[in-house]
């Protein structure tokens, strides 16, 4: 397990924060076999920085997992603030890809982790659920989606997308099926 727990130094924080955005990279570009050499690089750091908070490549990859899935989650306020409900739902979307890219990313690795780590996969989903639900509430009090869809049924059918269109290679068509589930939910 990380320290990431404990209360860091502001220069602690920044260090870690960018370990962790280059990982995200990393792992999507690379998968999770990528270098922790060329991660601590990228992030601008030596690696003897990356081991002393992540002192095992699982301890990194649960983190990048963790701190992704906290973004994209959080991500739904500040384009709820930016963009109408709808606009921000589905720019959400394009966001949900990449954190999928990510995560695919981290496919050998993350099943352990979520099978050691009680509680992490239900704590991410309920993140991603009530990120949805804020915006299918905002969305439908604007009379722009239709209120009676469970967020559950929309990251469900996300999800799906990402499964069929969830390569880099493949943005073009995921575009299109996420333009396809916003169709659905819109009112009226």
């Amino acid at each position: 397990m990380t320290n990431t727990g404990r209360s860091l130094r502001a220069d602690a924080r920044e260090n870690q924060d960018r370990i962790l955005e280059a990982a995200a990279r990393a792992f999507s570009r690379d998968g999770a076999d990528t270098s922790l050499k060329a991660i601590a690089k990228e992030a601008g750091v030596g690696i003897a920085t990356l081991y002393r908070r992540f002192p095992a490549r699982e301890d990194l990859v649960e983190a990048t997992y963790r701190s992704e899935t906290e973004r994209l989650a959080a991500s739904a306020a500040d384009l709820l603030a930016e963009l109408a409900p709808e606009a921000a739902l589905r720019a959400w979307m394009d966001r949900f890809v990449d954190y999928m890219l990510t995560k695919n990313g981290m496919a050998e690795a993350l099943p352990g982790i979520l099978a050691a780590r009680e509680g992490l996969r239900a704590h991410s989903r309920d993140l991603l659920r009530a990120a949805i639900d804020r915006m299918l509430t905002a969305a439908a009090e604007a009379g722009a989606l239709r209120a009676d869809v469970p967020a559950d049924d929309v990251m469900m059918a996300i999800g799906g997308v990402t499964l069929i269109a969830g390569h880099e290679d493949q943005r073009e068509l995921a575009a299109r099926l996420l333009d396809l589930v916003v169709a659905g939910l819109r009112a009226g």
